[in-house]
C-alpha cells in the first residue's frame, strides 16, 4: 500500500502528459455543447474521489454534479433520463457488474459516457464513449490509493480544459510536485495517539469533503478503526452530540471560502473537549502555499503514506485488510 501510494506522483506526471490532447478534446465538445447536468457513477474510493470532483466542478464550471446509485439499473431495473447529461463513470478496474449496467443505460439513454478509469481494456471503458486513462501503472493492493489520487488529478484536468482558467492550469501542472512534497511529510506523529482510538470523525468542507471520507474508509479498511466523514457544517447537525473529552477528530481545511466556518468548527470541538489532529494547526503538518484545488489531495496522499503504520501499531496489516479482495463486483 505505501509504495504504490508513493507512486501517485509519477502517474500524475504521466497522465498529464499523455491525457492532455484527450482532455482538451472534450472540454472543447463540453463548450460547444454544454451538458444539462453531470452525473457520476461510483462505489468506493472511486466515488469519494468523484465527490472531490463534484464540488472542483460546480464550483469552477458552475454546473450541479449528482452522484447516481448504480442499483437504480442494476437492481430496481429503471431507465433514468439522461439525455444531454454528461456521465462520468470512475473505476480502477472498470468491472463492476452493476457499474457496467448503469454505464450502459446511461449511454442507450442519450448521455455522453466518460470512462475515469485505470484498466483501459476493462469492460468500463469498451461501453464509454470517451475514456481517460488514469495512468497510474498496476495497483495490486487491495486498499486503493494512487487510483484515488489519480482521478482527483483528472477532475482537476477536467475543469482546468473546460474553464481554460490560468490558475486550475497552474495547478494541474503543480500536482506531480506537489504529491511528491505531501508523501515526504510525515502524519504519523500526528496520528500516533489514534493507535488506541475505538471511534473517531474526520471533517472537512467543500472541495475537501472526499478526501475525509477517503481517510475515514481507510482507516476502517486497514485499521479496523470505526471513523465517519462529516462536513464541518453538517457536524452541527446532529454528530457534535457524540464529541465529548478524549473523543478523536481527523480535522482537514483548505484556504478557500469554506476556511473560516472549518475554523469555527475546530474550535467549537476543542472547546467540548475533542483532541483535534489537524492540518490548520500544524499537527498534521502540509505544504506550504499549496493550492486550495490540490490540498485535499495532498492530505491524502500524506495519510496513505503513514496508515499502514498506523495499521501496525494497532496489530494489523494494511495490506491484508479482512473481508476484502481487490476488484469488488456488486450487483
Amino acid at each position: 500500500m505505501a509504495r504504490e501510494a508513493g507512486e501517485a506522483a509519477a502517474g500524475a506526471r504521466r497522465q498529464i502528459t499523455t491525457c492532455f490532447d484527450r482532455f482538451a478534446e472534450l472540454a472543447d465538445r463540453l463548450r460547444a455543447r454544454p451538458p444539462n447536468m453531470i452525473v457520476t457513477c461510483a462505489r468506493g474510493s472511486s466515488d469519494h474521489a468523484a465527490t472531490y470532483g463534484k464540488y472542483l466542478l460546480e464550483t469552477t464550471v458552475g454546473r450541479v454534479v449528482a452522484s447516481m446509485g448504480p442499483s437504480i439499473a442494476s437492481t430496481y431495473g429503471r431507465v433514468p433520463i439522461l439525455d444531454g447529461a454528461l456521465f462520468l463513470a470512475i473505476s480502477q478496474s472498470g468491472r463492476s457488474p452493476d457499474l457496467l449496467r448503469l454505464t450502459k443505460t446511461a449511454r442507450a439513454a442519450g448521455a455522453l459516457v466518460v470512462a475515469i478509469v485505470n484498466d483501459t481494456t476493462s469492460p468500463l471503458a469498451a461501453n464509454a464513449e470517451i475514456v481517460l486513462p488514469l495512468c497510474a501503472g498496476v495497483e495490486t493492493s487491495v486498499a486503493a490509493t494512487k487510483s484515488f489520487l489519480l482521478t482527483g488529478v483528472a477532475f482537476l484536468q477536467l475543469a482546468a480544459a473546460w474553464t481554460d482558467d490560468p490558475e486550475l492550469r497552474s495547478a494541474v501542472a503543480a500536482a506531480p510536485d506537489m504529491l511528491a512534497a505531501a508523501a515526504a511529510l510525515d502524519w504519523i506523529p500526528g496520528l500516533s495517539a489514534l493507535a488506541s482510538a475505538t471511534s473517531l470523525f474526520v471533517i472537512a468542507r467543500g472541495v475537501g469533503l472526499g478526501a475525509a471520507a477517503e481517510i475515514a474508509l481507510k482507516l476502517k479498511e486497514t485499521c479496523r478503526l470505526h471513523a465517519e466523514a462529516f462536513s464541518a457544517a453538517e457536524l452541527h447537525h446532529g454528530p457534535i452530540a457524540l464529541v465529548g473529552p478524549g473523543f478523536p477528530i481527523i480535522a482537514l481545511g483548505q484556504n478557500d471560502a469554506t476556511l473560516p466556518a472549518t475554523r469555527d468548527a475546530i474550535t467549537h470541538v476543542s472547546a467540548l473537549g475533542a483532541t483535534v489532529h489537524s492540518t490548520l494547526d500544524g499537527s498534521l503538518p502540509e505544504i506550504s502555499g499549496v493550492p486550495a484545488v490540490l490540498a485535499p489531495l495532498c492530505h491524502v496522499q500524506s495519510f496513505y503514506l503513514a496508515v499502514p503504520q498506523l495499521a501496525a501499531a494497532r496489530g494489523h496489516d494494511a495490506d491484508t485488510p479482512s473481508h476484502l479482495r481487490k476488484v469488488t463486483e456488486t450487483i
